[in-house]
Protein backbone atom coordinates (compact mmCIF):
# COMPACT_ATOMS: atom_id res chain seq x y z
CA UNK A 1 0.00 0.00 0.00
CA UNK A 2 2.97 2.25 0.88
CA UNK A 3 4.62 1.62 -2.35
CA UNK A 4 1.24 2.39 -4.72
CA UNK A 5 1.23 5.28 -2.70
CA UNK A 6 4.41 6.49 -3.27
CA UNK A 7 3.65 5.75 -6.97
CA UNK A 8 0.70 8.20 -6.64
CA UNK A 9 2.87 11.26 -5.19
CA UNK A 10 5.63 10.78 -7.75
CA UNK A 11 3.04 10.54 -10.50
CA UNK A 12 1.27 13.83 -8.98
CA UNK A 13 4.88 15.93 -9.02
CA UNK A 14 5.34 14.68 -12.78
CA UNK A 15 2.01 16.09 -13.98
CA UNK A 16 2.57 19.58 -12.00
CA UNK A 17 6.14 19.41 -13.30
CA UNK A 18 4.67 19.38 -17.19
CA UNK A 19 2.07 21.95 -16.24
CA UNK A 20 4.61 24.59 -15.37
CA UNK A 21 6.70 23.80 -18.41
CA UNK A 22 3.58 24.37 -20.97
CA UNK A 23 2.56 27.55 -19.00
CA UNK A 24 6.13 29.42 -19.36
CA UNK A 25 6.45 31.74 -21.80
CA UNK A 26 8.48 32.10 -24.78
CA UNK A 27 10.61 34.63 -23.68
CA UNK A 28 14.19 34.34 -22.22
CA UNK A 29 13.04 35.13 -19.11
CA UNK A 30 10.38 32.34 -19.18
CA UNK A 31 7.14 34.55 -19.04
CA UNK A 32 4.69 35.74 -21.33
CA UNK A 33 4.70 39.62 -22.58
CA UNK A 34 1.07 40.32 -24.32
CA UNK A 35 2.67 43.64 -24.97
CA UNK A 36 5.80 42.48 -26.52
CA UNK A 37 5.24 43.48 -30.68
CA UNK A 38 4.71 40.87 -33.13
CA UNK A 39 6.88 40.55 -36.28
CA UNK A 40 4.24 42.10 -38.40
CA UNK A 41 4.12 45.25 -36.00
CA UNK A 42 7.34 45.44 -35.53
CA UNK A 43 8.02 45.46 -39.70
CA UNK A 44 5.24 48.13 -40.37
CA UNK A 45 6.26 51.21 -43.23
CA UNK A 46 6.54 54.34 -40.80
CA UNK A 47 4.72 57.21 -42.15
CA UNK A 48 6.81 59.87 -44.27
CA UNK A 49 8.56 62.70 -42.68
CA UNK A 50 7.04 66.19 -43.40
CA UNK A 51 8.36 67.95 -46.38
CA UNK A 52 10.89 70.83 -46.13
CA UNK A 53 11.12 74.02 -48.03
CA UNK A 54 8.63 76.03 -49.93
CA UNK A 55 5.53 74.21 -51.51
CA UNK A 56 6.24 73.25 -55.23
CA UNK A 57 5.82 75.02 -58.35
CA UNK A 58 2.81 74.40 -60.00
CA UNK A 59 4.08 74.17 -63.98
CA UNK A 60 0.59 73.23 -64.90
CA UNK A 61 0.71 71.99 -68.56
CA UNK A 62 4.57 73.63 -69.11
CA UNK A 63 5.27 70.21 -67.10
CA UNK A 64 4.34 68.26 -69.93
CA UNK A 65 7.32 69.26 -71.45
CA UNK A 66 10.87 68.87 -71.23
CA UNK A 67 11.72 71.92 -73.29
CA UNK A 68 9.74 74.72 -74.39
CA UNK A 69 10.77 77.89 -76.04
CA UNK A 70 8.94 80.99 -77.23
CA UNK A 71 11.31 81.52 -79.77
CA UNK A 72 13.12 78.78 -80.67
CA UNK A 73 14.68 75.47 -80.14
CA UNK A 74 18.65 74.34 -82.00
CA UNK A 75 20.84 71.89 -81.69
CA UNK A 76 23.92 70.95 -83.05
CA UNK A 77 23.55 67.15 -84.13
CA UNK A 78 23.43 64.62 -82.21
CA UNK A 79 21.73 65.32 -79.35
CA UNK A 80 19.60 63.23 -76.98
CA UNK A 81 15.85 64.03 -75.03
CA UNK A 82 13.63 62.20 -73.22
CA UNK A 83 10.54 64.16 -73.77
CA UNK A 84 7.91 66.08 -75.73
CA UNK A 85 9.91 69.63 -76.68
CA UNK A 86 7.88 72.55 -78.63
CA UNK A 87 7.75 76.14 -79.43
CA UNK A 88 5.20 78.91 -79.73
CA UNK A 89 4.43 81.32 -80.58
CA UNK A 90 7.04 80.84 -83.28
CA UNK A 91 6.53 78.25 -85.95
CA UNK A 92 8.37 75.18 -86.84
CA UNK A 93 11.21 76.58 -88.57
CA UNK A 94 12.43 77.20 -85.45
CA UNK A 95 13.15 74.02 -84.46
CA UNK A 96 16.65 74.03 -86.24
CA UNK A 97 18.56 70.57 -85.97
CA UNK A 98 16.90 67.81 -85.55
CA UNK A 99 15.69 66.88 -88.66
CA UNK A 100 12.29 67.35 -87.99
CA UNK A 101 9.55 64.42 -89.93
CA UNK A 102 6.30 65.40 -89.75
CA UNK A 103 3.63 63.09 -88.12
CA UNK A 104 0.35 62.60 -90.97
CA UNK A 105 -1.40 64.07 -88.89
CA UNK A 106 -0.29 67.21 -88.64
CA UNK A 107 -0.41 67.59 -85.28
CA UNK A 108 2.85 66.94 -84.51
CA UNK A 109 6.96 65.96 -85.43
CA UNK A 110 9.03 63.69 -84.64
CA UNK A 111 12.86 63.27 -84.92
CA UNK A 112 15.75 60.97 -84.21
CA UNK A 113 17.43 62.88 -81.65
CA UNK A 114 13.81 63.01 -79.53
CA UNK A 115 12.17 60.20 -77.63
CA UNK A 116 8.71 62.18 -77.55
CA UNK A 117 6.85 64.40 -79.95
CA UNK A 118 7.94 67.64 -81.21
CA UNK A 119 5.26 70.55 -81.36
CA UNK A 120 5.00 74.49 -82.88
CA UNK A 121 2.46 76.32 -83.27
CA UNK A 122 1.85 76.27 -86.88
CA UNK A 123 1.19 72.80 -86.66
CA UNK A 124 -2.69 71.36 -86.94
CA UNK A 125 -5.47 71.86 -84.17
CA UNK A 126 -5.01 71.25 -81.08
CA UNK A 127 -1.67 71.88 -81.01
CA UNK A 128 -1.74 75.43 -81.39
CA UNK A 129 -3.91 76.33 -78.55
CA UNK A 130 -2.29 73.33 -76.80
CA UNK A 131 1.06 75.22 -76.96
CA UNK A 132 -0.43 78.56 -75.82
CA UNK A 133 -1.59 76.95 -72.89
CA UNK A 134 1.60 75.43 -71.71
CA UNK A 135 3.54 79.02 -72.24
CA UNK A 136 1.42 81.00 -70.54
CA UNK A 137 1.43 78.06 -67.43
CA UNK A 138 5.43 78.29 -68.04
CA UNK A 139 5.01 82.60 -67.55
CA UNK A 140 2.81 81.83 -64.83
CA UNK A 141 5.01 79.24 -62.88
CA UNK A 142 8.28 81.53 -63.42
CA UNK A 143 6.15 84.60 -62.09
CA UNK A 144 5.11 82.19 -59.07
CA UNK A 145 8.86 81.28 -58.52
CA UNK A 146 9.91 84.66 -58.54
CA UNK A 147 7.14 85.91 -55.78
CA UNK A 148 8.23 83.17 -53.20
CA UNK A 149 9.24 84.94 -50.02
CA UNK A 150 13.34 84.01 -49.62
CA UNK A 151 14.59 82.74 -46.39
CA UNK A 152 18.05 82.56 -47.42
CA UNK A 153 19.65 85.60 -49.35
CA UNK A 154 22.95 86.67 -51.09
CA UNK A 155 24.76 83.34 -49.87
CA UNK A 156 28.26 83.29 -51.06
CA UNK A 157 27.39 86.92 -52.60
CA UNK A 158 26.24 84.11 -56.00
CA UNK A 159 28.94 81.79 -55.80
CA UNK A 160 27.75 78.15 -54.33
CA UNK A 161 30.20 75.70 -55.51
CA UNK A 162 31.38 73.65 -52.77
CA UNK A 163 27.89 73.86 -50.42
CA UNK A 164 25.48 71.31 -49.72
CA UNK A 165 21.98 73.08 -49.45
CA UNK A 166 19.16 72.29 -47.17
CA UNK A 167 15.51 72.86 -49.18
CA UNK A 168 14.46 76.52 -49.04
CA UNK A 169 14.34 79.45 -51.16
CA UNK A 170 17.51 81.30 -51.88
CA UNK A 171 17.65 85.12 -53.37
CA UNK A 172 20.54 86.73 -55.07
CA UNK A 173 19.93 90.49 -56.43
CA UNK A 174 23.40 89.28 -58.74
CA UNK A 175 24.16 86.27 -60.74
CA UNK A 176 24.83 82.90 -59.59
CA UNK A 177 28.13 80.53 -60.43
CA UNK A 178 29.03 77.17 -59.98
CA UNK A 179 32.36 77.07 -60.50
CA UNK A 180 32.71 73.53 -58.54
CA UNK A 181 29.93 70.81 -57.89
CA UNK A 182 26.89 71.79 -55.74
CA UNK A 183 24.82 69.67 -53.42
CA UNK A 184 21.11 69.78 -52.94
CA UNK A 185 20.72 67.25 -49.34
CA UNK A 186 17.23 66.40 -48.30
CA UNK A 187 14.68 64.09 -49.09
CA UNK A 188 12.09 63.01 -52.05
CA UNK A 189 9.23 65.45 -51.05
CA UNK A 190 11.64 68.80 -49.91
CA UNK A 191 11.57 71.27 -52.39
CA UNK A 192 13.92 74.06 -53.49
CA UNK A 193 13.47 77.53 -55.05
CA UNK A 194 16.55 79.76 -56.32
CA UNK A 195 15.49 83.03 -57.19
CA UNK A 196 18.58 85.07 -59.28
CA UNK A 197 18.10 88.18 -60.01
CA UNK A 198 20.80 87.90 -63.56
CA UNK A 199 22.17 84.64 -64.88
CA UNK A 200 23.74 81.39 -64.22
CA UNK A 201 27.20 80.31 -65.21
CA UNK A 202 27.85 76.44 -64.72
CA UNK A 203 31.76 75.89 -64.98
CA UNK A 204 33.08 72.99 -67.36
CA UNK A 205 32.64 69.46 -65.71
CA UNK A 206 31.08 70.67 -62.37
CA UNK A 207 27.49 69.12 -60.79
CA UNK A 208 24.95 70.03 -59.01
CA UNK A 209 24.20 66.85 -56.68
CA UNK A 210 21.07 65.32 -55.23
CA UNK A 211 21.46 63.47 -52.00
CA UNK A 212 19.53 61.83 -49.48
CA UNK A 213 16.40 61.21 -51.73
CA UNK A 214 16.11 64.36 -53.23
CA UNK A 215 14.53 64.90 -56.48
CA UNK A 216 14.91 67.04 -59.75
CA UNK A 217 11.20 67.72 -60.05
CA UNK A 218 11.50 69.65 -56.95
CA UNK A 219 14.37 72.01 -57.68
CA UNK A 220 12.74 75.08 -59.23
CA UNK A 221 16.21 77.43 -61.07
CA UNK A 222 13.88 80.91 -61.39
CA UNK A 223 16.71 83.09 -63.75
CA UNK A 224 16.00 86.72 -65.21
CA UNK A 225 19.17 86.03 -67.34
CA UNK A 226 20.67 83.39 -69.41
CA UNK A 227 21.47 80.17 -68.15
CA UNK A 228 24.95 78.92 -69.66
CA UNK A 229 26.07 75.57 -68.86
CA UNK A 230 29.78 74.72 -70.17
CA UNK A 231 30.96 71.84 -71.68
CA UNK A 232 30.41 68.27 -69.28
CA UNK A 233 28.48 70.19 -67.00
CA UNK A 234 25.49 68.77 -65.27
CA UNK A 235 22.11 70.21 -64.09
CA UNK A 236 19.50 69.23 -61.74
CA UNK A 237 16.12 70.37 -61.91
CA UNK A 238 13.78 72.63 -63.51
CA UNK A 239 15.20 75.67 -65.63
CA UNK A 240 12.95 78.81 -65.59
CA UNK A 241 14.47 81.24 -67.53
CA UNK A 242 12.95 85.15 -68.46
CA UNK A 243 15.49 85.01 -71.53
CA UNK A 244 17.35 82.32 -72.93
CA UNK A 245 19.42 78.46 -72.03
CA UNK A 246 22.36 77.59 -73.61
CA UNK A 247 24.25 74.23 -72.93
CA UNK A 248 28.01 73.66 -74.38
CA UNK A 249 29.24 70.62 -75.47
CA UNK A 250 28.52 67.58 -74.03
CA UNK A 251 26.89 69.62 -71.01
CA UNK A 252 23.68 67.42 -69.34
CA UNK A 253 20.29 67.99 -67.85
CA UNK A 254 18.09 66.12 -65.63
CA UNK A 255 14.57 68.39 -65.35
CA UNK A 256 13.14 70.73 -67.70
CA UNK A 257 14.25 73.78 -69.82
CA UNK A 258 11.37 76.02 -69.89
CA UNK A 259 12.91 79.79 -71.50
CA UNK A 260 11.09 82.69 -72.53
CA UNK A 261 13.65 83.15 -75.48
CA UNK A 262 15.36 80.34 -76.95
CA UNK A 263 16.93 76.90 -75.77
CA UNK A 264 20.38 76.21 -77.83
CA UNK A 265 21.25 73.22 -77.73
CA UNK A 266 25.63 71.31 -79.23
CA UNK A 267 25.37 67.55 -78.58
CA UNK A 268 23.88 67.19 -75.20
CA UNK A 269 21.55 65.16 -73.20
CA UNK A 270 18.46 66.34 -71.92
CA UNK A 271 16.07 64.04 -69.57
CA UNK A 272 12.30 65.01 -68.29
CA UNK A 273 12.41 63.84 -64.54
CA UNK A 274 11.64 61.44 -62.55
CA UNK A 275 8.08 62.30 -62.06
Amino acid sequence: MNKCKGYSVMGLMAFLLVAFVAGCGTGEGGTSDINAPTAASSHRSKPAPPAAGPAPVDLGTAGNFVILAKSGISTVPNSVVTGDIGVSPIAATAITGFSLVADASGVFSTSTQVTGKVYASNYAVPTPSKLTTAVSDMEAAYTDAAGRPAGITELGAGNIGGLTLAPGTYKWGTGVIIPTDVTLKGGPNDVWIFQVAKGITQAFGTKVILTGGALAKNVFWQVAGVVALDPRAHMEGIVLSKTAITLATNATVNGRLLAQTAVTLQMNTVTQPAP
